[in-house]
This record gives structure tokens, C-alpha cells and sequence, in this order.
């Protein structure tokens, strides 16, 4: 039996009501919200409250590669932040000015304790019985990351064709927001721009991840190559291959052009029974494409 959060008890109670079911990402896939929440919102706090200001320049080139253009793009926050300390760590410019970004061994065991969401909460109920001072900072820095959000991040229209595929497919499949995102920020986001009535439930990094949601939402509901992930990151199709599904490229860059193909040709594959296969694994090769592995700097 699939354990999971108690929050998540909505997704698992999850019955069809269609023959077809449609998970999709939210921020820089659905909303083009990526850029903005991690250059303004992210990075800035990580300089701040790392205190990385001495090789700002460096900090913000490594938050900006694993966190927007490489194949780490849309992982979960407190992963993505260690792998900054540790590319910042073994970059010559860095080392030159005597400067060095955190260990991060309580992170790095907060993150490997799947006991613990890795979510805010999580880290609460982590920090209560693991206390120290790196993770009293990094509880300040998660919550001035979400106050710059709350902050700046408003007014961002969804994706052109995002409503229009969300209309075309709401009498023929369940649909659900997946996202690593907190769930407060994802159903503002989703009600500010009425899409939230299209979809049933909007799971967040709350009610676990993403392969999670698609697991208790759609595994064994429906049949396999009728459940489709929509995503922009590597981790919405690792998510969506975990449960043998379906996954729809939001490519990193040009997601007008994606969205145009899905509501052109790519949904009406999909209901038709006609996405697996050749035509699936040809936009996958594209996606994987557009995100490498090795930082600009190292090459």
C-alpha cells in the first residue's frame, strides 16, 4: 500500500471521470514564472543569506544553471541550493577570492532523511529534533524566499494556449496541477488567472512529489497510455516514466511554441491514442536536448 502525507488524501481519494487524465506543471510551465521567482526571488535570498555578496556574480551563474538551464531545471529547493554551494566550491574564481559557501551537512541530511517532506514543513518538524544554526538559516531563507514571491510575483498570465488547452480538454480528461511548489503560492497563482476551475486538485511540495501525485492521483485508474505529465523539467518526465505515463515537453525557451503544437496536433494524438511511441520519443530527444549537464563554465 502506497503511504503518503495526510494532506495528499485528496489525490489518493482521486476517482475517474474521464477515459483520460492530464497532470501538469505549474511554474515555468503552465505560468512563465521561472525566471522571475529564481532571478528575483531566489537567487537574491541565497546571496543574502548565505552570505555569498563577495562572489555574487559566480552565485547568481550557478543558481541561475541548475535551477533554470540545465537538466536539474525545476528540482526540488533544498537540493538545488547545495548543488550551488558545491558548484560555487569548485570554481577557481571563487577560490581565489577566500571565499567558502557552506558544508551543508545538516541540509544535505535533512534532504536525505525520507522521513521528511522536503518542504517547509518538513524542515519544521526536521529542525525539532535536529537542531542547529544552519538550519535555523535555512528555515530564514525558505520563508524570505516565499515573502519575495508573495511579493513580486503577481500579474503573470499563463502561457499563450495554456486556457485553450485546459477548455478543449475539460469534458474529456481529470486534470490536476503537479507541482514542487508550495501549495499557498500555486492555487493564488491558478485562481488569480481563473484556470483553478479546470483542474481537481492542486498538489504541491506539501503532498509529497510529483511522482507521488501522479501515483495515488492516476496509477491503476486509468489505463497507462491514457495518463499524460505536461512539464518543463526532467524531473516532470522522470515523474511521469516512474508510473509508465505519458509525458508532454514544455521546451525551456520556447513554451509559446510548445503550447501551440500541444492545442494544435499533440493533445488530439494524445485522446486519439496515437502520442506513444515514435512521435512521443522524437519531442522528448528535442527537450533533452535544450539541458545539458556541464555548466557554461566548464566548457
Amino acid at each position: 500500500m502506497v503511504t503518503y502525507p495526510e494532506v495528499a488524501r485528496p489525490l489518493a481519494e482521486m476517482q475517474p471521470t474521464h477515459d483520460f487524465f492530464v497532470g501538469i506543471d505549474s511554474d515555468g510551465c503552465a505560468f512563465d514564472t521561472m525566471e522571475i521567482k529564481h532571478k528575483e526571488c531566489f537567487t537574491p535570498n541565497i546571496i543574502k543569506y548565505w552570505d555569498l555578496q563577495a562572489v555574487s556574480k559566480y552565485a547568481r551563474e550557478a543558481s541561475e544553471f541548475v535551477n533554470l538551464y540545465s537538466k536539474w531545471r525545476g528540482i526540488n529547493r533544498w537540493p538545488a541550493l547545495v548543488m550551488v554551494f558545491d558548484l560555487l566550491r569548485d570554481r577557481e574564481e571563487v577560490q581565489a577570492r577566500h571565499v567558502e559557501p557552506p558544508q551543508a551537512n545538516d541540509l544535505r541530511a535533512f534532504i536525505a532523511d525520507d522521513a521528511f517532506a522536503k518542504s517547509n514543513d518538513g524542515l519544521a518538524q526536521y529542525k525539532k529534533a535536529h537542531p542547529s544554526e544552519e538550519l535555523d538559516r535555512a528555515w530564514e531563507w525558505t520563508h524570505a524566499v516565499n515573502n519575495t514571491v508573495a511579493d513580486m510575483v503577481h500579474g503573470v498570465p499563463p502561457f499563450p494556449y495554456l486556457r485553450e488547452s485546459l477548455q478543449l480538454l475539460n469534458d474529456q480528461a481529470d486534470m490536476i496541477v503537479v507541482s514542487a511548489t508550495p501549495v499557498e503560492a500555486l492555487t493564488r497563482e491558478w485562481e488569480e488567472h481563473d484556470i483553478a476551475q479546470f483542474v481537481q486538485v492542486i498538489a504541491g511540495q506539501e503532498m509529497g512529489k510529483k511522482q507521488l501525485h501522479l501515483e495515488l492521483a492516476a496509477k491503476g485508474k486509468y489505463d497507462a497510455t491514457h495518463i499524460l505529465m505536461i512539464g518543463d523539467a526532467p524531473g516532470d518526465m522522470q515523474a511521469a516514466k516512474a508510473n509508465n505515463a505519458l509525458f508532454y515537453p514544455v521546451n525551456p525557451g520556447d513554451e509559446e511554441a510548445s503550447w501551440q503544437r500541444f492545442y494544435d496536433e499533440a493533445v488530439h494524438k494524445f485522446l486519439a491514442e496515437e502520442y506513444a511511441g515514435a512521435y512521443e520519443a522524437e519531442l522528448i530527444k528535442e527537450f533533452e536536448a535544450m539541458l545539458p549537464a556541464t555548466p557554461p563554465w566548464k566548457r
